[in-house]
């Protein structure tokens, strides 16, 4: 079954990228509604004091949301929204730039800067699955892409 799973994902890059993007999307969900909702508990394992102003996080968490409707949208019909994923890569490389800077120029936190490494990598993967896409559907045409 495994095996199958990874031959269908590398023959198809449309399914590879679309399945990057639905995980990408379940990532930002979980995010998003944990920094609407702040448990305390997790606040205080992220190294944020639960007695923060709420507002800020939430809105965050609103961003993840929103954005995890951009992924989904993408990952539904590539060619049609193919700027989405583009723009997923942007808004990954500025998450990564941002969280980056704020770790090492304002604020140490072990929890911005696993985020920043996250936000990198993910937004590197979206880029090398759509380079992948995009190179077999030049070379190929629309045989293997749907």
């Amino acid at each position: 079954m495994r095996g199958d799973l990874k031959k269908v994902l590398f023959q198809h890059p449309d399914k590879l990228l679309s399945t990057v993007l639905w995980l990408v999307a379940l990532h930002s969900i979980a995010i998003g509604l944990a920094l609407i909702a702040q448990p305390t508990l997790l606040m205080k394992l992220s190294g944020f004091s639960p007695e923060c102003e709420r507002f800020f996080p939430a809105q965050g968490g609103v961003f993840h949301v929103l954005m995890a409707v951009a992924y989904v949208m993408g990952a539904i019909n590539i060619k049609k929204y193919h700027y989405l994923i583009v723009f997923s890569i942007i808004v990954k490389a500025v998450a990564t730039l941002f969280l980056m800077v704020y770790c090492f120029a304002v604020e140490f936190k072990w929890i911005v800067l696993l985020s920043g490494i996250g936000d990198g990598v993910m937004g590197l993967i979206i880029f090398i699955a759509l380079q992948n896409y995009l190179h077999l559907k030049t070379t190929y045409g629309n045989r293997y892409i749907k």
